[in-house]
């Protein structure tokens, strides 16, 4: 049984970027810690599954398609989740795209692309499902930075300086909406085989990200809920503002060999 201050039973979590990849996992993660679900991201007929998914743990679930970039979107999305939960206790924003290329060939258009999705994304679900919560005075945003918010990694500009905002962004709610009882924290995987960074991982730089995680292996979608849980549930009551590094030792080893 799930200790009293980590269960989230009867609690409302809403998944943004949820469709595939972490955010799914994520989706799935809050549900077996009792949490039922809203889940959002852009294609519609994962999020069903998804959603029928969640059901099958024994959770309540409902799903709407938007796009992070388009913030009107979000809102009409936040307006079914209380329509039909009455409540939003739990943000997690996972929608991220990236695209490795160097810095003198990548075209502006893509640069833009990266930080639209990851940042103004980020910050439009932030502003989309903060009120209800503002309102209730309680809840919990948990925002997926990355470990190229902390360090640089080859060819992959763009990405970095967003998962650096998202950083930023995770710090500055969380100071203006303590006030509120909302905390806001971030997530920091380490290297995890997604559909975003497969084709990266199977490169000769895969080996060398390999090399440099103490662990000897990438992380493993699942090793991201139990942090996940802890930031959403009332055992993590006065953390807000922090970044929580899942990460097989990556950003702690200097030479591993």
């Amino acid at each position: 049984m799930m200790p009293p201050k980590f269960a989230l039973t009867g609690r409302v979590a809403v998944v943004v970027g949820a469709s595939s990849g972490i955010g799914r996992g994520l989706a799935l993660g809050l549900a077996d810690a009792g949490a039922n679900l809203f889940v959002v991201a852009r294609r519609e007929h994962l999020l069903h599954e998804l959603a029928a998914e969640v059901e099958a743990h024994g959770r309540q679930a409902a799903c709407m398609a938007a796009d992070v970039s388009d913030g009107d979107s979000l809102v009409r999305a936040r307006d079914a989740c209380l329509e039909r939960f009455g409540r939003v206790d739990i943000l997690v924003c996972a929608a991220a795209v990236t695209r490795r290329v160097p810095t003198l060939e990548m075209p502006d258009e893509d640069f833009k692309r990266i930080l639209d999705t990851n940042v103004t994304g980020t910050w439009h679900a932030c502003r989309a499902f903060a009120p209800p919560m503002i309102a209730q005075g309680s809840g919990r945003i948990i925002t997926i930075a990355s470990l190229a918010s902390l360090v640089g990694f080859y060819e992959v500009s763009a990405y970095t300086t967003s998962k650096a905002a998202v950083a930023g962004l995770t710090r500055a709610l969380a100071v203006e909406w303590a006030v509120h009882g909302i905390t806001v924290n971030a997530i920091v995987p380490g290297i995890f085989r997604t559909d975003l960074n497969k084709a990266l991982l199977d490169s000769p730089r895969g080996l060398e990200l390999l090399v440099r995680t103490p662990m000897r292996r990438f992380g493993e979608v699942p090793e991201l809920v139990g942090a996940t849980v802890f930031l959403a549930s009332d055992a993590a009551s006065f953390i807000t503002g922090q970044l929580l590094v899942v990460d097989g030792g990556f950003l702690a080893s200097g030479v591993n060999q």
